[in-house]
């Protein structure tokens, strides 16, 4: 497996917190003084915000995060995304909070930009030339991973307060000491596109300092080094926080008033305008980089069962060779417990391969209603009568058949089962047997950046227009990915749809949701964009007439989203930092 080697710092330092110094060690191998002369230690305090980063899909408690939104539900009903699916977030338990970890991270890759870089540590003893590139891409990672802790917590963070400001968190760019820390009138939240902008110019600088790619047998740039960030990373990365500082969830009340759950009202177009323009100009210049490519149509083998080599598609990934995602998430006649399970509206979004909603298609047939539809629904989702993986046995969610609530406790009761980031090796949790699969977990993707130019593109200019220079339109960045990704090639819904900004920006957010679905963004995206958060969310049941046919109900209520409020657009600030920081300033509602 070609990656790079993540040092896990054995030291469970006081720079976590800001509450102590060090404390000296019998073994100076610990000692502060020392742990900037070994290059290996030294390191290793960047690494631990490597090693921080999610390396499953379902890291949210063991679950997907699409399992808190429309997408789909989870059977764990004691974990964080069930919780909080059910609207139990409050400032004292959020089910996702990660404030704390993200500003521990901060603290390490601090202190190793003001001490890991020096004369003091080599990292190559005998070639200084080799030590200063060595250096300088560890320079280029440690500032994209500050970027990349940062829009973590902006985007879990970031928000409108009750008086209209739109806030992200303390801007603070060196490693703090306990002093500084303890001084509550200086850590106050800065404005969200104060935020957005540190964390582009860190971008900035990472790209300046990071290769393309890593490739050859060079030491330090060589393929033995796949992994680590690089320039499309962090170009990829600026694109998405462009995106999110352009979205109408993160302006002030003098851009954009909130008037409701799924209401809202732009009071300054020209604002707007510009940031949507910003977001766009940005994202066409990540797709303009050498070696960039073509809209890409992702596989089953990109996300699990996959090859040692890393799919080009993924600018940034993390992987694990292990059965770990099986096991939570398998059909329970293949061992699993089901533990997420896409909904019936998930379903209803993919069109049919004529290009149209199942609801606007003539080819769709309620009888057979899962034939004829995007590709990227049969890679998603195992529905009635498929082949589950290679087993060569059909699922079956009938009252009495074998993967449905009667035959196991975790069967489906959305009458679905996760096709997407699973292994097609149905024996795989087989007792008897002792096997593992390599999985991807895609944290940028390029398809990723192609949605984030047409959705800014789109606001910004309309479907088809395109006055900066940039490299393609809104249209037909929508119209490759549905050809390549969906396998649609009638153009006839897509110009429809193109006739007004409002009416593409619905199409662009359901081929958003479609593309990405499982990769944890549409919970995220359904709160930058404003939407209604409390859809119901169905499933299907399956029964057989007297013919022997099956009818499909797809009206079947399963659970609701008791996201009834607008403060649930964003995450409160965690109590005990409230209630400690008198200064910082909580988001609406909390």
């Amino acid at each position: 497996m070609k990656t790079n080697k993540y040092i896990v710092l054995l030291m469970s330092l006081g720079v976590i917190s800001c509450a102590k110094t060090w404390d000296e060690k019998s073994d100076n191998r610990w000692d502060p003084k020392y742990t900037w002369e070994v290059a290996e230690i030294a390191e290793g305090v960047l690494y631990n915000a490597y090693t921080a980063m999610p390396t499953r899909p379902d890291s949210y408690g063991s679950n997907f995060l699409d399992a808190a939104t429309d997408n789909a539900l989870t059977n764990s009903y004691d974990s964080s995304v069930y919780k909080l699916s059910m609207g139990l977030l409050s400032t004292t338990n959020n089910p996702i909070g990660m404030w704390a970890s993200a500003f521990q991270q901060f603290q390490y890759i601090n202190l190793f930009l003001e001490n890991g870089l020096t004369d003091k540590t080599l990292y190559n003893k005998v070639d200084p030339e080799q030590d200063a590139k060595y250096k300088t891409r560890l320079k280029g990672e440690a500032y994209f991973l500050r970027a990349y802790w940062g829009f973590r917590l902006l985007q879990l963070y970031g928000g409108k307060t009750a008086d209209g400001q739109a806030l992200g968190y303390p801007l603070k760019m060196h490693f703090l000491t306990e002093e500084e820390a303890s001084d509550y009138a200086n850590m106050t939240r800065d404005s969200y596109e104060a935020c957005a902008q540190q964390i582009m110019d860190d971008c900035d600088v990472a790209m300046g300092l990071l290769p393309l790619s890593y490739t050859g047998s060079d030491p330090v740039l060589g393929s033995t080094e796949i992994g680590r960030a690089t320039q499309m990373a962090a170009a990829a990365l600026k694109s998405r926080v462009a995106l999110y500082a352009a979205s109408p969830a993160y302006q002030p009340d003098a851009v954009v008033r909130l008037d409701g759950m799924g209401d809202y009202t732009v009071l300054d177009e020209s604002a707007m305008n510009q940031k949507w323009a910003r977001a766009a100009k940005i994202a066409d210049a990540t797709l303009s980089l050498a070696g960039f490519g073509e809209v890409y149509g992702l596989q089953a083998t990109d996300l699990a069962d996959a090859p040692n080599t890393t799919p080009s598609e993924f600018l940034f990934r993390t992987y694990h060779n292990t059965k770990e995602l099986e096991t939570r998430h398998f059909a329970p006649y293949y061992f699993g417990k089901a533990g997420t399970i896409p909904s019936q509206n998930l379903v209803d979004a993919f069109p049919m391969q004529d290009g149209y909603p199942i609801d606007q298609s003539p080819a769709y047939d309620p009888s057979d209603p899962y034939a004829g539809r995007d590709k990227r629904f049969y890679l998603n989702v195992y529905y009635h009568g498929a082949q589950y993986g290679n087993s060569g046995l059909n699922v079956d969610v009938t009252a009495t058949g074998k993967d449905s609530p009667s035959f196991d406790p975790y069967g489906s009761r959305s009458g679905y089962y996760l096709a997407k980031f699973l292994s097609k090796n149905e024996t795989l949790l087989d007792p008897i047997l002792s096997a593992n699969a390599i999985h991807y977990y895609p944290l940028l993707r390029k398809a990723e950046v192609f949605l984030n130019y047409a959705e800014a593109a789109n606001e910004a200019w309309g479907p088809t227009g395109n006055p900066e220079g940039c490299r393609y339109t809104a249209y037909e960045v929508i119209k490759a990915l549905r050809a390549v990704s969906g396998g649609i090639t009638d153009t006839g819904y897509l110009d429809e749809m193109a006739q007004s900004k409002e009416r593409f920006r619905e199409l662009i957010h359901n081929e958003r949701r479609i593309e990405l679905a499982f990769e944890n963004q549409r919970y995220f995206d359904m709160r930058r964009w404003l939407l209604p958060l409390n859809e119901p969310v169905r499933g299907v049941r399956v029964t057989v007439d007297a013919t022997g046919a099956c009818v499909y109900d797809t009206d079947v209520v399963l659970e609701p989203r008791k996201y009834d409020d607008i403060r649930y657009y964003y995450a409160p600030l965690p109590y005990d930092e409230c209630v400690k920081n008198p200064y910082l300033v909580n988001n609406i509602g909390w």
